[in-house]
């Protein structure tokens, strides 16, 4: 079972981490065209912060922060600035590795103050929540530091500090809101999958039940005609000097029967193909009414058939009941011409509202040695029926009884209406 991935219309607007195939477990996705844009962005933004933070700090009147003790430190802060703004190309691949080497740099560094919250920010997205969590908790001891190391000269300390705790929280809810979005996006698309895949398995297991029901249909009408032209067959080939009126009636009941059965296996191809929205065919399945027919035919090709027909209020019965007794019986005539050729047959159909339907049929067990069918079958007969009845929720029994004929007995429910 195959399933057809959605393929978005612009991939290359999102992050390499929603882009990879269904399925697929990569830790490190490659980069999409967005994830370049993006990182070109944030390293031309930290060194832009970073080249702004040296200057000022050389300047005579800082504007950020007080400069640092010793004048070979500002330009030792700007090449750990700089290092950090390079190693933003490997924070997809390695967030919480470069956030704990990068850590120390958060007691005194300004220069680097923009790419490690960029890290940062990394850790969230990519990373659990408690990880980001652990990050930020171990970040405020750092903050405390750097505001008395590197003060404001327009603010006091404790501002100072508070503005740090505040763009510490800011970028953790922003990382953690992008995290949980992305966490969707993937669940909403395994939803989708998962979704399709047990769509094609429905239509699947669909398909095979229709293909059952074909076969089990195309068993029920095929077998009862073939095994009258089997025996008409046989009466000719059996008597080959036989009056030719008697050659023509049986070759005329032999065109019958062939054209019968075309035509009941167009309908039953017709009925099993046709959409719930389509109209019903012109000639509907059989049903109980039919069921003398069917024994008229079994008359005509010699065949003694005795009909009891103890049915309260026929024209009441549902159509899918009245069609399982007629292929019930339909199946019952053919077994008994199949393996009791020349033994009489008694039908017997009993019931009525409420009560459910009963379809009985019964025929002398052959004498001696049971001969093998002239007319060749695969088994299967017996079980189509069985599985008719039980999905009617019926009860169904053959076999040899105690006087020695074969019986084969079916009862289906019949709710009054």
């Amino acid at each position: 079972m195959s399933s057809t991935a959605v393929v978005p219309d612009h991939p290359w607007l999102l992050p390499g981490a929603l882009t990879s195939a269904p399925g697929a477990v990569r830790r490190h996705p490659r980069r999409t065209t967005r994830d370049w844009l993006v990182d070109v962005l944030c390293c031309l933004i930290s060194l832009g912060w970073v080249l702004l933070a040296t200057a000022d700090a050389l300047a005579a009147r800082p504007e950020f922060a007080t400069p640092l003790p010793y004048r070979w430190m500002v330009p030792a802060d700007a090449v750990l600035g700089l290092a950090v703004t390079g190693l933003l190309w490997v924070r997809r691949r390695w967030p919480v590795g470069l956030a704990v080497v990068t850590l120390p740099l958060t007691f005194f560094s300004l220069a680097g103050a923009v790419p490690l919250l960029i890290v940062y920010f990394t850790v969230v997205v990519h990373r659990r929540t408690a990880v980001a969590l652990t990050f930020t908790a171990v970040g405020m001891g750092p903050n405390l530091v750097f505001s008395h190391l590197r003060p404001d000269p327009h603010l006091s300390y404790w501002q100072t500090t508070a503005w740090g705790v505040a763009i510490s929280l800011t970028v953790l809810a922003w990382g953690m809101f992008v995290r949980a979005r992305r966490q969707l996006v993937v669940s909403l698309r395994e939803r989708a999958e998962r979704a399709e895949a047990e769509q094609q398995l429905r239509v699947t297991q669909a398909r095979q039940v229709e293909r059952t029901r074909i076969a089990r249909e195309m068993h029920d009408v095929l077998a009862h005609r073939i095994s009258l032209l089997s025996l008409h067959a046989g009466a000719l080939e059996y008597r080959p000097d036989a009056p030719t009126e008697e050659v023509v009636r049986a070759a005329g009941v032999i065109r019958s029967s062939a054209h019968a059965a075309l035509q009941d296996l167009r309908e039953v191809i017709g009925v099993l193909r046709a959409e719930p929205c389509d109209v019903e065919p012109e000639r509907p399945q059989p049903t109980l009414g039919d069921v003398p027919a069917l024994v008229d035919e079994s008359r005509t090709a010699g065949v003694r058939v005795d009909l009891r027909d103890r049915v309260d209020r026929a024209g009441e019965v549902p159509p899918a009941v009245g069609r399982s007794a007629y292929r019930i019986v339909q199946e019952g005539l053919t077994n008994a011409r199949k393996h009791a050729p020349g033994a009489a047959i008694s039908v017997d159909l009993a019931g009525g509202p409420g009560e459910g339907l009963t379809v009985e049929i019964r025929n002398r067990w052959p004498l001696g040695e049971r001969p093998d069918p002239q007319i060749p079958g695969t088994g299967t007969g017996l079980v189509g029926i069985a599985e008719r009845v039980h999905l009617a929720g019926g009860r169904l029994t053959h076999g040899r009884d105690t006087s020695g004929d074969f019986r084969l007995a079916a009862w289906l429910p019949w709710q009054p209406a």
